[in-house]
């Protein structure tokens, strides 16, 4: 019965960890402007797939 004491405890003390978090993250801004880091990565990949040479077939042509 102690150990469900316990177990209990530590997911409350868990939850309100998180809960204390998320609280923190939205009042300092992190949720502010997720589609412009959308728009960085999407960007970001883009622009590597542009960088990178074409490989050459055997006979020269590309693929």
């Amino acid at each position: 019965m102690e150990l469900t004491w316990i177990a209990l405890a530590a997911s409350l003390c868990m939850g309100l960890g998180a809960a204390c978090v998320f609280v923190l993250a939205v009042k300092r801004d992190y949720f502010k402007d997720l589609e412009d880091a959308k728009y960085q990565v999407f960007w970001s990949d883009l622009q590597e797939l542009v960088d990178q040479p074409k490989e050459l077939d055997k006979d020269g042509s590309r693929s």
